[in-house]
């Protein structure tokens, strides 16, 4: 109950909790204030004008404590939006989740919102939700990407008993639609030579380091120096800069099997070895953009910097950056290197899914297998 049954106890070195009922659910809610005895003692006061507001029905929850999670479970006049809770319980998630992936649930709860917003959450239906959803036009995968944090959204709205049940538990939709297959299409070694030609200093060193380690876009932005070892010739990934994440919050890379150590060839070192006359005092990072010498803001703006302009002047035909990872893997399979090796230089989860999403560049590696039992069993024209 709190210091000598008061429902006032110290919470941290910072907090003082006050305990205390609520439409016949016990409360607990912090005081930002350091527990010492007279500011236990005005906590005890506060907690007693509480319970008087209570007792007079002249509480209001969100005005006394305008943080708290509780607001929407005793929202006062009792018209709890599916607006209100969704926007509520997005900020409760940013502090766990990552800028690429808040963003992300930002866009589609405001398409939500655009839809359901004024719809009371209690009255919220499994059909109206799926029966907006099959009006919609987009692939699949966006499907799912609506569909999974609103789903979310709503299992923590019945944890809560803010709802009896979840509207949407276990559903899920999906519409027949072709297969999309994002086409490997590595660069060969002409229109390699061909691109960089036409790029020099900052630009260059990063695109020929991106051809010659095969890491994503957003890990080559987030690289920095103290990432090098050039006595072990490698260059750890532990994290990536997308559009939505920034300098202060770096977030980890795609997969857990994308924290990993990558051997530096030769023309990578190389790469690096001319980079470091544009090593800035001020930024930590490997490569910076050349036009305004600070770190890339994510990894998009490579492309309409660097990447366009150079291959408009020359023939080579048009693919996104993102080919200089495929660029990278072929020619490590295709000149023979092991396939284990090349699955974890590219952060690969195992190296089944390299085989299957690269077999056109693995040689075969005995090309007589078979021809022991030709000899021993074919039969043979006299």
């Amino acid at each position: 109950m709190g210091r000598n049954g008061t429902g006032v106890k110290q919470a941290s070195e910072t907090s003082i909790e006050i305990t205390f009922i609520y439409r016949g659910k016990r409360c607990r809610e912090r005081i930002k204030l350091k527990p010492t005895a007279t500011n236990l003692i005005k906590a005890e006061r506060h907690r007693h004008a509480i319970l008087h507001a209570i007792e007079n029905d002249l509480f209001d929850y969100e005005t006394t404590f305008p943080d708290s999670k509780n607001i929407v479970k005793f929202n006062s006049s009792g018209d709890l939006t599916v607006q209100r809770y969704l926007n509520k319980w997005l900020e409760e998630k940013r502090p766990t989740i990552s800028s690429s992936t808040y963003t992300g649930y930002k866009k589609t709860i405001n398409v939500l919102i655009k839809e359901f917003g004024k719809t009371l959450l209690f009255d919220l239906s499994r059909q109206e939700v799926l029966k907006w959803v099959k009006t919609l036009s987009c692939s699949n995968k966006r499907l799912s990407n609506i569909l999974s944090p609103f789903r979310c959204a709503l299992a923590d709205a019945k944890s809560d008993e803010l709802i009896k049940d979840n509207p949407l538990e276990g559903l899920s939709y999906r519409r027949k639609e072709r297969p999309k297959k994002t086409p490997i299409d590595p660069f060969n070694a002409e229109e390699q030579r061909m691109i960089l030609a036409e790029l020099s200093g900052q630009a260059k060193n990063l695109i020929e380091f991106a051809f010659w380690t095969g890491l994503r876009t957003s890990e080559l932005v987030a690289l920095e120096w103290s990432d090098i070892d050039l006595n072990r010739k490698t260059v750890t990934i532990i994290k990536a800069l997308t559009q939505s994440a920034n300098e202060a919050e770096a977030e980890t890379t795609k997969t857990k099997s994308g924290i990993r150590d990558v051997k530096l060839l030769t023309p990578a070192i190389n790469s690096l070895n001319n980079q470091k006359q544009f090593m800035s005092k001020k930024y930590p990072n490997i490569f910076l953009n050349p036009q305004t010498n600070k770190p890339w803001e994510g990894d998009a703006p490579i492309r309409k910097t660097v990447w366009i302009h150079a291959l408009k002047r020359t023939t080579v035909r048009y693919r996104k950056p993102y080919q200089t990872r495929h660029t990278y893997a072929s020619m490590m399979l295709s000149a023979g290197e092991p396939l284990a090796w090349v699955s974890n230089q590219l952060g690969h989860a195992n190296v089944h899914y390299t085989a299957q999403k690269y077999a056109t560049w693995i040689p075969d590696e005995h090309p007589e297998i078979g021809n022991k039992a030709v000899k021993k069993f074919a039969q043979t024209e006299s």
